[in-house]
């Protein structure tokens, strides 16, 4: 292996040759003192294939092993709640925390569900942009390029189980780490150099920051999917002004635009494409030369030569259907077909037809190279909202403004770096430009009170409306609602007081699963918190959390003499798999069951590290966590805090 800085790189020399590969392999066999286990993990290793790719020094993170010992659950700050009167409105999450924490959670009230991730992570300059362990990762520390790695390892594999069939990653960088990540995102165990989608270089700063050799004025927006062969990137709208003719029919088909002429200077000449056609008592030749005509029909003409674009067949279709169009000039007539906004000819299996298309053009690698979508217009954005720029680095909405349409039927967006809130921000804008209902989660920790000075209240300030520097209101974006959570913790350990604690504390973590936040007091007639259960209903659809067994039977009877729409959701607690399954049969028409905090733990399992220490009598739980299982019913104390 080469060592590079603190990189590792497979090198395909000194391989061991085959035989002396089976000599090794024969003495292994017969060593004396080895067990079974031993000799296995022998030929296992020896046996092992390498493959190409990125190999780092994995740098241990704090944050890691608090999940070897602890579970992250979120927590709803209430009193930072922002509702809307709009019932319609889409629900927005801000977690306050360390990402790794929060994708945890995320793993399971959102896994496959995300479409878009946008996240803008430490460029890791050596600038103090890049936090490891509490401690700045500086030029001088010899192992910054693995801490990052091991850093967006972690944080990248979760978020791929976050993302839906047709999803897709957007990653802000520069050439610090661009390379490195370009290999770690190549990785078959993360998407595979398959799914890769493009690189778009982005404008930082239309000056650039001058060196004696190069000014660096740009970073990068790599793009991955989760699968590629699954994901739609569709384009944008044209904006070509050479849509700007209507005729009759302009209400089904749009504008038009007359940009091509019939004939052309073909580069492969086609006998079938040379005829003559007539109009009005006119008779058009491709080229408009009677002379030439009759050179090329006797057989004298250039490999590519005068010829119309359509067939006799299509011309017909198209001069019956309102495409053709004659221009009269001095010069001559000539014919031209039209193109429209919304609609085009597709060939059938006997002859043609219209079908309506929204012409798009494709996204180009350089779209970003405008000003609109640098540092510089980013930092204008922030003090617009704060009269100053209270964040040293943030990117302007315009690039998700810009990228987001692209990609159709989005519904959650999820950035784990949130920074200034710049991807909430962004979608809000959108939303209420094309009408759409896209969802947003935001994932940061509160260093220096980023989360509740900067990310949240700017977007508070946008909801809510807010007076740039020189006096102008902006009008609020209303018609969005914005929740704010913090990560808790319960024990690992799966002790029968942890269990019942992990239970009680994923109800917000419930809430944010099925976007479903208004809760009732009463279920039929019955007390719900008194019961040990909380219920919840937007009008199209309910939730039942169950904490107290007891309560099911009393459940069981209300829900046999109701009349339901569709299956209620109902979490219910159980020791084990089971969600009390016998106990709902006589209305299994009538919920969906899920026991937790099974479901809860099988979901960490796929992201978590692997279990610090395993206790396995639960008597031996710490007296702590058995004080805390006392009151697991107090409901009133655990709604949430100030």
């Amino acid at each position: 292996m080469l060592r590079r800085g603190s990189l590792l790189f497979n090198e395909p020399t000194n391989r061991m040759k085959a035989t002396d590969k089976n000599k090794l392999i024969d003495r292994i066999k017969t060593l004396e003192g080895l067990t079974d286990d031993e000799r296995s993990a022998l030929l296992g290793l020896l046996n092992e294939t390498k493959t190409y790719g990125l190999v780092w020094e994995d740098k241990p993170e704090e944050v890691e092993e608090r999940l070897r010992t602890e579970l992250p659950v979120l927590k709803e700050v209430k009193s930072r709640a922002i509702i809307s009167d709009n019932a319609d409105a889409p629900n927005h999450v801000l977690i306050e925390g360390d990402n790794l924490e929060a994708l945890t959670t995320l793993a399971y009230t959102h896994e496959g569900k995300i479409d878009v991730i946008y996240i803008d992570p430490p460029y890791n300059t050596g600038n103090k942009d890049f936090i490891y362990n509490d401690s700045y990762v500086d030029t001088e520390d010899s192992y910054r390029h693995s801490k990052w790695l091991s850093f967006m390892s972690r944080r990248l594999r979760i978020a791929k189980k976050l993302l839906s069939k047709h999803g897709v990653v957007l990653i802000s960088l520069d050439d610090n780490e661009i390379c490195n990540l370009r290999i770690l995102c190549d990785d078959i165990s993360l998407f595979g150099e398959n799914n890769f989608v493009a690189i778009l270089p982005r404008i930082t700063k239309s000056s650039g920051k001058t060196t004696d050799k190069i000014a660096m004025n740009h970073d990068y927006v790599i793009i991955y999917a989760k699968s590629k062969a699954d994901c739609i990137i569709q384009g944008l709208p044209h904006d070509d002004e050479g849509f700007k003719f209507s005729d009759e029919f302009y209400s089904e088909r749009g504008k038009y635009k007359l940009n091509q002429t019939l004939d052309y200077d073909s580069l492969s000449y086609s006998d079938s494409l040379d005829y003559p056609i007539e109009i009005e008592g006119e008779v058009f030749l491709p080229g408009g030369s009677v002379e030439k005509y009759k050179q090329r029909k006797a057989g004298n003409h250039k490999r590519a030569d005068w010829a119309w674009r359509w067939s006799k067949d299509l011309f017909e279709f198209g001069k019956n259907n309102g495409f053709i169009v004659v221009k009269r000039t001095k010069n001559g007539s000539r014919i031209y077909t039209k193109t429209y906004q919304g609609v085009t000819i597709e060939r059938t299996s006997n002859g043609y037809k219209l079908v309506k298309k929204n012409r798009l053009k494709p996204i180009q690698s350089i779209d970003l190279i405008d000003n609109q979508f640098s540092n510089d217009n980013a930092k204008k954005e922030l003090s617009n909202i704060f009269g100053d720029a209270p964040f040293d680095y943030p990117k302007p909405t315009s690039i998700l403004r810009y990228l987001l349409p692209t990609i159709p039927n989005v519904t959650y967006v999820l950035d784990f770096f949130a920074g200034s809130g710049t991807t909430l921000h962004a979608v809000m804008q959108l939303n209420a430009e094309d009408g759409g209902k896209r969802q947003c989660i935001l994932c940061t920790n509160n260093e220096n009170g980023i989360c509740e000075n900067v990310t949240y209240e700017r977007n508070k300030r946008v909801i809510k409306g807010y007076i740039k520097p020189n006096g102008e209101t902006v009008e609020g974006l209303h018609t969005n609602n914005l929740r704010y959570y913090r990560t808790d913790f319960v024990g690992r350990r799966r002790t029968p007081q942890n269990m019942r604690r992990l239970m009680l504390l994923s109800s917000d973590m419930l809430c944010i699963k099925e976007s479903l936040y208004t809760e009732h007091d009463m279920f039929d007639d019955m007390q719900t918190l008194e019961n040990g259960f909380r219920y919840f209903s937007d009008g199209k659809k309910q939730m039942l959390i169950v904490y107290n067994e007891e309560a099911i039977y009393d459940i069981v009877d209300a829900l046999e003499a109701m009349e339901v729409a569709s299956p209620i959701i109902v979490y219910v607690f159980s020791p084990g798999n089971d969600a009390w399954n016998s106990e709902f049969e006589c209305v299994s028409d009538k919920v969906r069951l899920t026991a937790l905090p099974a479901a809860i733990y099988n979901a960490y399992k796929r992201v978590l590290p692997k279990l610090k220490t395993t206790l396995l009598n639960p008597e031996e739980a710490p007296k702590e966590e058995k004080r805390e299982a006392d009151n697991l019913f107090d409901f009133e104390e655990e709604g949430g805090e100030a």
